[in-house]
């Protein structure tokens, strides 16, 4: 059976532009993944060549290198999101009702296929790229690659699921305020937003013209770089190309957000994972400083709080007005409020913006780089189709200024939750810094040494909690069977972090401990197991005061549900934080 694993651009290029590998057998494997992969999650495309298109095209490539051809992107194949124009296939940005077909693609699209590549299809996206998440299309929603249940973000979703499910070895998103950041963070992928202007604009369906940018999304550094250098360079058919010089630019002094300015809504993992990214970046010698992100983020507020909604409104009035029923009601609900927009506010929006530009570009004096979480949590697809507005504006809290003050911006991977979704951290410049974006993030990555991805969920994952018991529910303690009677996993036997205080409480039948945060405690030793979420209700619902399920932290830093105290467990109780855990008491006996 074919694999679904990662798909390696450079490499496939070297193998079919020496010959040691036709273009058509590497089409023959992409045509065996989709085919497996389309039980599982077809809505990640909206339409696709036909296979006997496909295998023509790879055809070609094996003619081109027969006749001695050298291409960058020898029968590399990869995957366009639908509001990029390629020549063949219709655009529709996820509206069907706006759909053209489009008489040449657009000019990063040829780019990449005069350079070889060869391009599978369209993706899914939020309609009109507007959005984070990537729920809102009426193809439905792409989710998770690797835990179904959650939301593969967006607006660049399709394209994210294609490149982690191994179908294409890089795909093409768009980036007004995330889009390629935040997917690319959610699928353990990398995601390259360049400079704006850097890569054509031309033939792209704008969301904000004067802000977008065509972004990459592939699974390693090597493989941006190498679409990166295919696709860069002026086009004088988009009035926004700019020729962007590259910028040397180091690498140690490294901004973060002071404490106090880290929103993670309640995401213990994804904190956990950004304070263990910059402990890597400080051992590798980086100078970690902390910034002011209050400029920032009053910028940010400019793009969905402000006049550049209009611009979100500019780009698709004519369905807005004549058609709106055709859009999703969280997009209606976000771009209409632009037809009210007077230019007065306009003005006064760009004037701001010039002055916390300003600011910001003072920034570089102290620091050579920012690194920032990608994004602070994430969500269930039910999650976000209840709060649509309020849990995509979270997903955007690191992301939504890069743009408007004109950075450069490359997300990649930090570790995985739980839950299988992935965790990334985002290195940011200013205008021009691609390349050394590009090397700073690579030297990270080394210095991380991360595991490699979860495996791909097929099926749709289990949705479980991890828990930790101190005392009774130990295994071969007296209520263990509460446990085995869930088919409850046993993960590990470990200690908490060294702030807990431990007491066995008076009276309890069966004897029973109390586990107290301290700032003077101790490591207490537990053991933690994995339950599906239904039995871990269950298990929750049982549990009797004065103890309670909170959230323990363990001695790797790691957080998971467990048991704690009210504080009326400690009266008349005895403290054995000493012992070091409830086995230790128990062998010890009730009397000293």
């Amino acid at each position: 059976m074919t694999a679904l694993n990662r798909l390696d651009a450079r490499a496939i290029a070297a193998d079919v532009g020496s010959g040691r590998v036709s273009a058509a057998a590497i089409m023959a494997d992409v045509l065996a993944r989709l085919a497996i992969y389309d039980a599982v999650q077809p809505q990640a495309w909206i339409a696709r060549f036909d296979p006997e298109t496909l295998v023509a095209a790879a055809k070609v490539i094996d003619a081109r290198i027969a006749a001695g051809e050298q291409l960058p992107l020898a029968g590399v194949p990869f995957a366009v999101k639908d509001n990029i124009d390629v020549a063949g296939i219709d655009t529709t940005a996820g509206c069907p009702s706006f759909a053209f077909r489009p008489v040449q693609s657009a000019t990063v699209v040829q780019r990449l296929t005069d350079a070889g590549a060869v391009c599978i299809g369209k993706t899914n996206l939020d309609q009109f790229a507007t959005g984070l998440n990537g729920t809102r299309s009426p193809h439905g929603a792409p989710r998770n690659a690797y835990n179904l249940v959650y939301v593969s973000g967006g607006s660049s979703s399709g394209s994210s699921v294609v490149v982690a499910a191994g179908l294409v070895a890089f795909a093409l998103g768009t980036d007004t305020a995330g889009s390629g950041r935040v997917p690319a963070a959610f699928n353990h992928l990398i995601g390259l937003k360049p400079s704006r202007g850097r890569w054509s604009n031309s033939g792209v369906v704008p969301a904000c013209r004067t802000l977008d940018c065509v972004t990459v999304l592939a699974s390693t550094v090597a493989d941006a770089d190498l679409v990166d250098s295919v696709v860069t360079g002026f086009d004088l058919a988009d009035a926004y190309s700019a020729v962007v010089p590259d910028r040397p630019r180091g690498t140690r002094r490294l901004g973060v957000p002071r404490p106090n300015q880290r929103p993670w809504f309640g995401d213990l993992e994804s904190e956990r994972l950004y304070d263990q990214a910059l402990a890597t970046l400080a051992e590798a010698g980086a100078d970690i400083i902390e910034i002011d992100m209050a400029p920032l983020n009053e910028a940010a507020q400019l793009l969905y709080g402000g006049p550049w909604v209009a611009e979100r409104t500019a780009a698709i009035e004519a369905v807005l007005v004549a058609n709106p029923a055709d859009l999703d009601p969280t997009v209606r609900d976000v771009v209409s409020p632009g037809l009210d927009m007077r230019a007065v506010d306009l003005f006064n929006g760009i004037y701001r913006l010039a002055e916390l530009r300003r600011i910001a570009d003072t920034l570089w004096d102290s620091i050579d780089l920012i690194v920032l979480p990608t994004t602070c949590t994430t969500y269930r697809v039910a999650e976000m189709r209840a709060a649509p507005i309020a849990l995509n504006s979270n997903l955007g809290a690191y992301t939504n200024f890069v743009n408007l003050l004109d950075m450069a911006a490359i997300a990649v991977p930090a570790g995985a939750r739980h839950n299988g979704t992935g965790f990334g951290i985002t290195f940011i410049g200013p205008a021009g810094t691609d390349k050394a974006l590009l090397a700073a993030s690579q030297t990270y990555l080394e210095a991380a040494d991360l595991a490699a991805p979860p495996p791909l969920d097929l099926e749709g994952r289990m949705q479980t909690v991890k828990l930790a018991v101190v005392g009774a529910h130990l295994k071969d303690m007296p209520l263990h069977w509460q446990l085995t009677s869930r088919e409850a996993r046993f993960v590990e036997a470990t200690h908490t972090a060294a702030s807990y205080r431990l007491y066995a409480m008076a009276g309890s039948v069966p004897p029973k401990p109390a586990l107290v945060h301290s700032d003077d405690g101790a490591a207490i030793a537990v053991e933690v197991y994995e339950l599906d979420v239904a039995a871990f209700g269950s298990f929750v619902a049982e549990v009797p005061p004065p103890l309670a399920i909170g959230t323990v932290t363990l001695a790797d830093g790691n957080s998971v549900k467990g048991f704690v105290a009210e504080p009326r467990a400690t009266m008349g109780a005895e403290d054995i934080t000493a012992l070091g855990g409830w086995r230790a008491y128990v062998a010890r006996g009730s009397t000293s």
